[in-house]
């Protein structure tokens, strides 16, 4: 995913900054415990496509 792309796109939910984790492709909300997935090096930032992140995976 293009850096440049990260530093503009925002969570959906509550328009907070978005992180980058490479080994799972995904997104990750820390604010709403939210992992939007990445397929094929596209962002889907659709709130029902999201998986929620476990206490142990949200810190």
């Amino acid at each position: 995913m293009d850096h440049r792309l990260l530093e503009i796109v925002a969570c959906p939910v509550c328009k907070g900054k978005l992180m980058l984790d490479k080994d799972n492709q995904e997104l990750i909300c820390k604010l709403d415990r939210l992992a939007y997935p990445i397929k094929d090096g596209i962002p889907v930032l659709l709130e029902p496509e999201a998986r929620s992140l476990s206490m142990e995976e949200g810190r």
